[in-house]
């Protein structure tokens, strides 16, 4: 090797990325905007906090139901324990949010 080629570390990164290496990543970062944008309708539109808290289990439930179809090396950071758990994980999780603002009661005064 010559003096004026960069050593090569192993291990070490030759170049930093700022994009997503897999599909995975790329569904991971849809289900974050929409879980995100679900938050900002929930806090901010007038009366529609129950339409932010369903797109946002919706948007759970999608990501389980992508964690399973793909396989491991392709889910990114969807894939966090095994595929089953993980899928089960964010099903539940979206369900229940879906459920609570089915089922909450309308509260006098607007909340």
């Amino acid at each position: 090797m010559s003096s004026t080629e960069p050593e090569h570390v192993e291990g070490a990164p030759e170049e930093e990325r700022r994009y997503p290496s897999t599909i995975g990543g790329m569904f991971y970062l849809l289900v974050l905007v929409v879980v995100v944008a679900a938050l900002v309708l929930a806090a901010f539109a007038d009366g529609g906090w129950r339409t932010g808290v369903r797109i946002m289990g919706g948007a759970l439930a999608f990501g389980a139901f992508v964690r399973l179809i793909l396989r491991a090396r392709d889910a990114g950071m969807l894939a966090v324990r095994h595929k089953v758990l993980d899928a089960l994980i964010l099903l539940v999780l979206g369900g229940l949010l879906i459920f609570l603002a089915g089922s909450i009661p309308e509260q006098p005064g607007g909340f």
